[in-house]
């Protein structure tokens, strides 16, 4: 079984510098982590080798710099990382980033068949939770979003289950592969590296192609290929000190008397 996992290099601060010309991410100079949830995605991905057998490829859009999101997930242990980098690529939306994903996917799929590809929900700088599905619908391919289990896998049927976390309910669903999962980090705890991954994850270098080898359309990358864009970029106001109310060890029925009298004032809850 082939696992194609899709992740991403994320700025780990919450000082993010903004370039106030194209309103995208400065990630130069930013310490920057692998996503949380396409982390728990490659632990999916290695924990399903274990059991069934095959392979892990992870693939990353980014610079040179996601390099790191690579020798993390084969710290985990992938097998095999696939980055696709290229100046052109900078300031792909969510549209431009699913498709040069899905080339790359489809590349990976003309040398060895791909039987699932693994994201996280979303990635916690843009949260739009948009690319898994984008590259689904890029492939012809079915996706299940939320994934919280993978109960099985019959690779002679082809077909998989999984458990979906709804915001009302739990869905058990059956798909055929190859499918698309998005997941949320109650699928599985992370695993510690092993010595023997770390030090070959210290020492990998990841396949790099670009534009030209994933023969992409200039007109659908970057920003020329980004319908959306970020008309204003401004910080929220900062919130101010909360009130403390007096009295509240020695005379808590007062205490309480005066909150009840300031949430009926600001009108939060209502006097019947």
């Amino acid at each position: 079984m082939h696992v194609i996992v899709c992740v991403k290099q994320v700025p780990d601060t919450t000082e993010v510098r903004v370039d106030p010309e194209t309103n995208t991410l400065i990630r130069e100079g930013v310490p920057s982590i692998i996503n949380p949830y396409d982390a728990h995605a490659v632990e999916a991905a290695v924990s399903l080798k274990e059991e069934y057998g095959g392979k892990v490829t992870v693939i990353s859009m980014g610079p040179p710099q996601a390099e790191e999101v690579m020798r993390r997930s084969i710290a985990i242990g992938a097998d095999e990382g696939i980055l696709l980098s290229d100046r052109n690529f900078a300031g792909s939306d969510t549209l431009a980033t699913s498709y040069i994903l899905a080339k790359g996917i489809k590349r990976l799929a003309e040398r060895e068949p791909v039987d699932l590809i693994l994201c996280g929900k979303q990635a916690i700088d843009g949260d739009t939770a948009q690319v898994g599905p984008g590259i689904a619908v890029r492939l012809n391919i079915p996706q299940l979003t939320y994934v919280m289990k993978i109960e099985s896998v019959d690779i002679e049927n082809r077909e998989i289950i999984v458990h979906r976390k709804l915001e009302d309910k739990r869905v058990r669903a059956a798909c055929k592969l190859p499918v698309l999962l998005t997941v949320v980090k109650d699928i599985n705890e992370i695993r510690y590296a092993s010595l023997p991954n770390l030090i070959k994850s210290a020492r990998y270098k990841p396949n790099i192609w670009s534009q030209k080898e994933l023969e992409l359309d200039i007109q659908q990358i970057g920003l020329k290929g980004s319908p959306t864009s970020v008309s204003k970029i401004f910080a929220p106001p900062q919130r101010g000190k909360g009130e403390i109310i007096p009295g509240g060890q020695d005379s808590p029925d007062e205490a309480a008397g005066l909150l009840v009298q300031k949430l009926l004032i600001t009108k939060i809850i209502a006097n019947k």
